[in-house]
Formats: structure tokens, sequence, C-alpha cells
């Protein structure tokens, strides 16, 4: 028996955000909106998104002892997400400077803070979580020493799902373990360091699944995103894959008006992981993460801007 349908090992920031009329260019200062300071970070991102949706859901994550890691935990505990393995103190909590334009798109820097305190050892000692989640869930803004214990930890029907955010190169010891590996464009163009075989989304997959990944999904904004796995020989005799033993799908967009895409991806992470976890095949998982993430892009925030499962519908 599973306790948690989802546990994401991340880090949790506060976002201060602003708007902008347009992004500053080097040595320029650009004149914005009013501060707002909302609960974030990829980590808690995804793990808000998850409870909402209705996943059974626990965060592994790092923040400091000031107001910052109180307002990540207050929202947090609110979604639904259980918070035994959010630790406190080692550094202040981490923060993201975030300037939004009137397109909705976004830049981003992030102080990692208490992020980069979050160990090894950390995971280690929360071995438990681990062996009672049904998937687990990470991303790069945590030191990928820790991503790496992760990968070690899990139990042998676990699944792991990779969002690799901020890009670097990766082991082959993690991304053997990605079920999936879940980039955009600029993501897996540094994950294959320019070895990608073409310039198309289907050609980054392939090379990607080449590196070791057991899936992969490339998210495409706007257009969508693919799915890319190994054909099983049932498939590849029948015709089903593409003549190479992989199979490919593309998902189709949702179309939107965007306000801020702050947290898009997240969540569109969160809900592809618990849908797998639910038994749903990685094009379905990708088709209803689609929906989340076109509904988060409509309001603005991260954490707040997520949708619970009865917005979003039926899986």
């Amino acid at each position: 028996m599973y306790d948690y349908d989802l546990l994401v090992v991340g880090s949790a920031n506060a976002d201060l955000v602003i708007d902008v009329e347009r992004r500053p260019g080097a040595g320029e200062t650009v004149l914005g909106g009013d501060l707002a300071v909302h609960p974030g970070g990829k980590g808690a991102n995804q793990a808000v998104a998850a409870a909402r949706l209705g996943a059974r859901t626990a965060l592994l994550a790092r923040v400091g002892d000031d107001g910052h890691g109180r307002l990540l935990l207050d929202s947090l505990r609110t979604a639904g997400v259980a918070t035994a393995g959010v630790l406190t103190g080692g550094a202040p909590t981490g923060v993201a400077l975030i300037t939004v334009d009137p397109s909705g798109d976004n830049s981003i820097v992030v102080s990692p803070g208490a992020n980069g305190r979050l160990t090894p050892g950390d995971v280690r000692d929360a071995d438990r979580l681990l062996r009672t989640s049904r998937v687990v869930s990470a991303q790069l803004e945590i030191p990928l020493e820790t991503v790496v214990e992760v990968v070690r930890r899990l139990p042998e029907d676990g699944r792991f799902v990779l969002n690799p955010s901020p890009p670097r190169p990766l082991p082959r010891e993690v991304l053997a373990a990605c079920d999936p590996l879940i980039v955009n464009e600029h993501e897996a163009k540094v994950i294959l360091g320019g070895a990608a075989a073409g310039d198309a989304p289907e050609d980054w997959a392939r090379s990607l699944l080449a590196e070791g990944p057991r899936s992969v999904v490339v998210t495409l904004g706007a257009e969508g995103a693919l799915v890319a796995s190994a054909a099983d020989a049932d498939e590849a005799r029948d015709g089903d894959g593409d003549g190479d033993g992989v199979e490919v799908a593309r998902v189709a967009p949702v179309r939107v008006d965007a306000v801020d895409t702050t947290g898009a991806g997240d969540a569109f992470t969160a809900a592809l992981a618990w849908r797998l976890g639910t038994g749903a095949t990685l094009a379905e998982a990708a088709g209803y993460a689609a929906r989340v993430g076109a509904a988060a892009v409509t309001r603005r925030g991260a954490q707040e801007s997520f949708p619970t499962g009865a917005e979003v519908g039926a899986p």
C-alpha cells in the first residue's frame, strides 16, 4: 500500500514578482508595477498542483526559519500537501525574482538559499517517504547529488519523473531512471550538448532516449507537447513505431489567453506524474497535463493559479 500518490523532492521559494512593460536589457533599468510575494519554487509548486488535483502528495524540501518559509508552509498545508518532509533551517528560504511582461512571458533569477542545503543525507533520512510513494518527482533547483541519492533509493516498483530545470548535463545513472524525462526546447539542447540529430522536437526526443531515459516528454508551449518511448516488440512488428524502435506522438495544444506563464510547467509536470501513477499511458497523462497547464496560465501567480480537479474536469 502507498501512503502517497506523489512525492516531490525539490525546491521551495518565495516568488517576488513584478509586472513590466518589457524586460530590461543589459545595463538598463525598467520601472515596473507593485511587488507581489507568492509561494513558489518548482518543488513546492508541483506538490501544490498535484494536491489540488486530488493526489495524495508529500514534499521533501528545505526552507529557512523565516517569514518566507512560513508563507510556504501555510500554502502547502492549505493545499493538502503533507509537510513532514519539509525541513527548516540551514539558510534563508530560497527566493525567485520574476519579471512578467504583458504577454505573460516571464524571466526568473533564483537565489537557492535553503534549497542548496537539501542534502543526500536528508534523502536517506526520508527513506520511508520514498518507500511509500507511488511516483517520485524531482527538479534541479536542489543539488544534483541529492537527486542522485533519490534515484539510488527508489523502491523497485517506484517511478521517477524528472524536469531538469534549470538544465545541466546529467549523469547516466539519473537519465536511466527517468520515466519520463520532461524537457522544453532549451532544456533538451543543454542536456544533449548539441548532440541532437536534427532541428525538430521529434529529433530531440529520439536523441534524448538514446541517452538512457525510459521515456521523454518535450513541452512545446502553445504548440502542445510530444511524448516518446521505446516501442515494444509487438508494436514494432505491427508498424506502430517509427522504424527505429521509438514511438513518438504529438499532444494537441489547449488554446487559452495567457495571462502569466509562471508555474505552468510545474502544473504540467505534477499532473502528468500523478496520472502516470494511476495507470494512464504517457500520451493520456500528457493530454491531461496540457489541460492543467493551460488552466494555470489564465491566472496570475504560480501556486494560486493552479486549478482543482473539478475545474479541469475528468481525466
